[in-house]
């Protein structure tokens, strides 16, 4: 009876162990379907990916700043959008423990917009237009509260400004326990969201159409590795507590804000997240837009147009 268990306990080590492999190589192959776009830089001992298109003559300003999304990367927004301001200097930033940026030793808000500040500070970027899509927009509202004389306006594209219950195709990501949530993501975490691939991105995209060139050109194959899986479980874990205070806080936002929706988005509810935020922020305008949440891919050229009224109301100031 002991050797049986033995043997059961050695093959059942041996097929986590082909598991974690698999994954790694699987995570490897994702890496070179979808390579780096730019350079890393270094940041309080984070290593983070970073698409800059410099400083050139002729450039007006303010600068732009690109943060994406929980489970995204920097090329949601290559992919169709940033071309769309050559007069600019853009700079696009994979935030910490996604695309290919290293997780940092904490995921909160706060962290990731002190991250942020250091790396406008680095990068020499004067007051950018900081934009922020989904989960960005938390971060890049993080960012105007605790660090307001780095950021010169802020562009929210379906963000997140209260609090909400993550969708079911989200809930594999709201375990708390660090060993349960680097388990789950090395063993059947990715091969679960490859089976889940076509619903979630149907639910994500809707009611838009799901655009061509969205696992490889818009970097959708990186979000499917153990990394950024952990990355977004962390994010999950403390964003409660720290939405509520930041709540609190809007009505002592300075910078000029706008907010874009599209009125069909179904992954944050735009009526919850639009005009709360806009109730509360007294620099804050609304737009909606038929559309749903993922607009910088879908509607490149009505964020485009939505993001140059913000950049007038910074020029006019």
């Amino acid at each position: 009876m002991l050797l049986l268990l033995l043997w059961l306990v050695f093959f059942w080590l041996l097929a986590l162990a082909s598991l974690i492999l698999f994954n790694f190589g699987l995570a490897r192959f994702f890496e070179r379907l979808v390579p780096p776009q730019g350079r890393f830089i270094e940041v309080d001992g984070v290593r983070l990916h970073v698409v800059d298109s410099g400083v050139k003559p002729g450039q007006i300003g303010p600068p732009l700043l690109f943060l994406h999304g929980l489970l995204g990367q920097l090329n949601h927004f290559s992919f169709a959008l940033t071309a769309l301001f050559p007069e600019r200097r853009v700079v696009l930033l994979d935030r910490p423990g996604s695309g290919f940026s290293q997780a940092a030793p904490s995921q909160s808000l706060a962290a990731q917009a002190d991250l942020a500040a250091k790396v406008i500070a680095l990068l020499d970027l004067d007051k950018p237009l900081v934009v922020g899509h989904s989960f960005g927009g938390a971060v890049a509202l993080a960012l105007a509260l605790d660090h307001p004389d780095s950021v010169g306006g802020l562009a929210l594209v379906a963000p997140l400004t209260h609090f909400f219950a993550p969708p079911q195709v989200l809930a594999g990501l709201g375990m708390h326990n660090g060993l349960a949530r680097w388990f789950g993501a090395w063993t059947l975490g990715p091969l679960v969201a490859l089976t889940r691939v076509g619903l979630t991105q149907r639910m994500v995209f809707a009611p838009d159409s799901q655009i061509a060139g969205f696992w490889t050109r818009a970097g959708g194959f990186l979000a499917l590795r153990p990394s950024p899986m952990i990355a977004a479980a962390r994010e999950l874990r403390v964003l409660p507590k720290e939405l509520a205070g930041m709540t609190a806080r809007y009505a002592a936002l300075t910078v000029p804000a706008g907010v874009l929706f599209g009125a069909g988005d179904v992954v944050l509810d735009p009526k919850a997240q639009g005009p709360a935020f806009c109730a509360k922020a007294p620099k804050a305008e609304l737009t909606v837009i038929d559309g749903g949440h993922m607009l910088p891919m879908t509607q490149p050229k009505a964020t485009e147009s939505f993001i140059r009224t913000i950049l007038a109301r910074l020029d006019a100031a």
